[in-house]
């Protein structure tokens, strides 16, 4: 059994039972809104396990979050102790995900530019069509062949390495 796979699957397990104990309201802190946990890392040595959230809400709403969630850090260990077999709980900190708000960021860049490019292809007349050049090879008359020809206009042949005597 291969041990780097083991603290991927104790994070696993430990995202399940959170997330079970979130949806069902096992947690009757009214502090903890509307969150998702994203991914659970544990530490190799099993000792810590970070886990990563995202909620709803602005500024304030997540503040509100985060001492909600540190205040029943206790609870939520004795629970994770509770239903996984470990030698020993890992030690539990709640992080929030910024990757999420990173990712939105990333697809409204995209969006923006997905439609800075649609006004601009509308103004062109042939949005499609690449503009020609005299350097293209089409408008030459150059081909890949005539490219790799030599002076002479020669393409030279397929040689092969065997050197055998």
């Amino acid at each position: 059994m291969a041990l780097g796979h083991r603290p991927d699957r104790v994070g696993d397990q430990i995202r399940e039972t959170l997330s079970e104990m979130l949806s069902r309201g096992t947690v009757h802190d009214p502090g903890i809104g509307f969150i998702t946990i994203t991914r659970v890392k544990v530490s190799a040595d099993l000792q810590v396990a970070r886990v990563y959230y995202t909620t709803l809400g602005d500024e304030k709403a997540r503040r509100e979050t985060a001492r909600a969630l540190e205040r029943a850090t206790p609870f939520f260990r004795r629970q994770v102790g509770a239903q996984i077999r470990l030698r020993r709980v890992p030690e539990v900190e709640f992080r929030f995900d910024e990757s999420v708000g990173h990712q939105d960021r990333i697809e409204q860049i995209l969006r923006d530019l997905h439609d800075e490019e649609a006004k601009l292809g509308a103004a062109a007349p042939h949005a499609g069509d690449p503009p020609t050049t005299a350097s293209d090879s089409s408008a030459t008359g150059s081909s890949a062949d005539d490219r790799r020809a030599g002076d002479d206009g020669a393409v030279p042949a397929h040689t092969t390495n065997d050197h055998r005597d």
